[in-house]
């Protein structure tokens, strides 16, 4: 008798600043909705290499990658499977245009951000908005005390 091994898919998600502002996508697919460009790593490809194609890919700029902010990985974060997100800060120069997975691709200011954003990308943003200001990203033990809590 085998045993079936599941696993979660490995996603990368994209926080793009151009001129004081981040990029946000609104998604084509469901879930609808705004969100931090990115998607799936294919086999094979480094994330390093799936978040500068996914970035180009949803949004048409080129990225330059700064940081690494956090590996989020609760189960419930994304409705249709269990991911993993591997999450980049870059920076771009430009004028984002919704392309791929893409309806629209469009700047906002961090402090007019859309209320309602899909999968746990408000939580993501939050952390990112304390990393800009202090430098401090989310800690293991801060994530298993919040596991579940995505918004």
């Amino acid at each position: 008798m085998s045993k079936t091994y599941r696993n979660p898919a490995p996603t990368v998600d994209v926080i793009i600043e151009v001129a004081g502002c981040i990029v946000l996508i609104e998604r084509k697919n469901e879930p609808r909705g705004w969100a931090i460009p990115g998607g799936f790593v294919d086999y094979g490809e480094p994330v390093e290499e799936a978040a500068v194609r996914e970035a180009k890919e949803e949004t048409g700029l080129d990225i330059k990658l700064k940081d690494l902010l956090y590996v989020y990985s609760d189960p419930s974060r994304d409705p249709r499977q269990h991911t993993m997100s591997t999450v980049f800060v870059a920076e771009a120069e430009g004028q984002p245009q919704g392309a791929d997975d893409a309806l629209r691709a469009e700047l906002f200011a961090l402090d007019a951000l859309p209320a309602v954003l899909c999968f746990d990308h408000a939580t993501i943003l939050k952390h990112y908005l304390r990393f800009r200001a202090s430098g401090q990203r989310p800690s293991p033990a801060e994530m298993l005390a919040n596991r579940g809590a995505c918004a």
